[in-house]
């Protein structure tokens, strides 16, 4: 970038606050957030008239308001395709993270607990034959849905649209039209759809309460796509028998309580890593490059972004 473009770059690696982003928009032709920088309707009200372009260096958009970008002619992109396999890779190492203890047993070993093997020692679940019930197939959620199948898992999935027939026949995948039929019988439930208004609480207490005792949960998306509350009070109470969890509703705040379930072995919590590969980092800036040079060459950016299609 420095050599294609006059650059200011933020050699923090901290989220931007709120007064260095307006300076930014007041001052810059073009905006590369990450998604921990919040670009809302304040902050776009604030932009000067040669603020153009939003390149958000992730992608998820939640943390930009598109909408309010568009009514004021500004051009958002993101980095799609590039998480894909890193993120789907993620989400079953924690299906079999939560499934198999390996957190807690490692754990054991640390602590010098592990007096030798033993028949009915950290017992976990087996994978292979149970049923997955993937929330959102999109290309994270196709991409878990292939993995997911080499494991022996059956597949299904709820999306706002049916994928291909071809697709189907290929992952052998059940689609459900019903949430709430497909939740209340999978053995593990992956969460895998983009965090929108429409998705805010999607699983909800009430929602959670339709899971089997034995059933895990998955998320791999946004925390705020869970009621984490309500998911809280599910493993405390026993009612579904755990959780792996990349994202959290309050980022970087954890719950108390899902570290003390994380300690008790019914959760595997980890700090948002699922895109945290040198690979994926590396084309992800080379996505951003490709649009910043295509919009700056009088074109229509490869990754553009349209309000509604988030």
């Amino acid at each position: 970038m420095r050599e294609l473009f006059d650059v200011r770059l933020n050699s923090d690696d901290r989220p931007m606050s709120q007064a260095e982003l307006v300076e930014a928009v007041r001052t810059a032709q073009v905006l590369v957030p990450t998604v921990t920088d919040r670009i809302d309707q304040s902050v776009i009200s604030q932009a000067g008239s040669q603020f153009k372009l939003i390149a958000n260096f992730g992608n998820g958009v939640d943390n930009i308001d598109i909408e309010a970008a568009a009514r004021k002619g500004i051009t958002v992109t993101n980095t799609p395709n590039v998480l894909t396999e890193d993120t789907a890779d993620m989400t079953v190492g924690l299906m079999i993270a939560v499934s198999r203890r390996l957190v807690q047993g490692a754990e054991r070993i640390r602590s010098n607990e592990w007096k030798g093997w033993s028949p009915t020692w950290m017992l976990g679940r087996r994978i292979w034959g149970k049923q997955l019930g993937i929330v959102g197939m999109g290309r994270i959620g196709t991409a878990v849905a292939r993995r997911a199948k080499a494991f022996g898992l059956s597949i299904h999935y709820h999306n706002r649209h049916r994928v291909s027939a071809a697709v189907e026949e290929e992952l052998g995948a059940t689609y459900w039209e019903s949430l709430d039929q497909m939740l209340a019988r999978m053995d593990i439930v992956s969460v895998n759809c983009p965090h929108t208004p429409a998705t805010y609480h999607l699983l909800s207490a009430r929602r959670l309460a339709l899971l089997q005792p034995g059933a895990i949960v998955v998320n791999t998306a946004r925390g705020e796509i869970i009621d984490q509350d309500a998911l809280i009070k599910a493993l405390q109470e026993d009612r579904i028998a755990g959780a792996g969890l990349d994202v959290f509703e309050s980022e970087p705040a954890v719950s108390p309580d899902l570290i003390k379930l994380s300690d008790e072995g019914k959760a595997v919590i980890i700090p948002h890593m699922g895109s945290a590969t040198l690979e994926g980092r590396q084309e992800m800036g080379d996505r951003v490059i490709i649009n910043i040079r295509v919009w700056d060459d009088g074109h229509r950016p490869p990754d553009r972004v349209l309000p509604g299609r988030t």
